[in-house]
């Protein structure tokens, strides 16, 4: 596997130093998530792999049966004084639909649950705040309540190489993450990232039956077969 992240240029499992500090993103197929974290000023590395679970070493093909209990999360390391935790926090609640339990959009099952994963006491109370001050938002939006679990981080599986950067390597790969048209009064910017134009989570649901292909939605593992091209 590359230990080199293409983009950041920096280890993928590698820290800073002293004083950096990380947390574990779940919101959905983690192959576009990654792409909004790379791109936020201030983050020094990101992976991707598995969290939450009850087995250890699972592969992608485990996962997806349901039963290890893991979920698709984002690994991200940071150093404080360049970017904060809520600006983190403020790119993961504007960037997918934290309402649907077991499920993003197309992608049916428990490892697309929305959930954070937190090393830190500061980072669980920050997680909880953002999560108190969001939810009058979605609810206004006729939406709720909203489903993110919020969690100290357990063991971290680092995911298969060809799910790493995966949008970089596969730049028309699947991604169905974008701004949900809501803002989360956390944090100071957004992720500096190439999307469709903002939408309401209730619009998007409103096309969510089918996928970009026409096809209707199957009964459980929805996203398009992963491949390893390009990878």
């Amino acid at each position: 596997m590359s230990t080199t992240h293409p983009i950041l240029q920096h280890p993928i499992e590698g820290s800073p130093g002293p004083g950096a500090e990380t947390a574990y993103f779940g919101m959905g197929c983690f192959w576009g998530a990654e792409r909004l974290f790379w791109r936020v000023p201030g983050v020094w590395t990101t992976s991707v792999g598995y969290m939450g679970g009850n087995t250890e070493r699972p592969s992608y093909e485990e996962v997806c049966t349901g039963l290890t209990g893991h979920a698709e999360v984002v690994k991200v390391v940071w150093e404080p004084g360049a970017v904060a935790y809520e600006q983190l926090l403020k790119v993961f609640w504007e960037n997918h639909d934290p309402t649907q339990g077991m499920r993003q959009g197309n992608d049916v099952g428990s490892q697309y649950r929305s959930v954070l994963y937190t090393t830190t006491s500061e980072q669980q109370d920050a997680s909880e705040a953002s999560k108190d001050v969001f939810e009058p938002i979605v609810r206004a939006a006729g939406l709720g309540p909203i489903t993110t679990a919020i969690l100290p981080a357990g063991p971290y599986w680092l995911a298969e190489e060809y799910h790493q950067q995966y949008l970089h390597h596969n730049p028309n790969g699947y991604c169905n993450h974008g701004p949900n048209g809501l803002s989360c009064p956390v944090g100071v910017v957004k992720a500096q990232v190439e999307v469709e134009p903002p939408r309401s989570l209730s619009a998007a649901r409103e096309i969510r039956g089918t996928d970009p292909s026409g096809r209707p939605p199957a009964p459980n593992h929805e996203r398009p077969p992963k491949s390893t091209a390009g990878a």
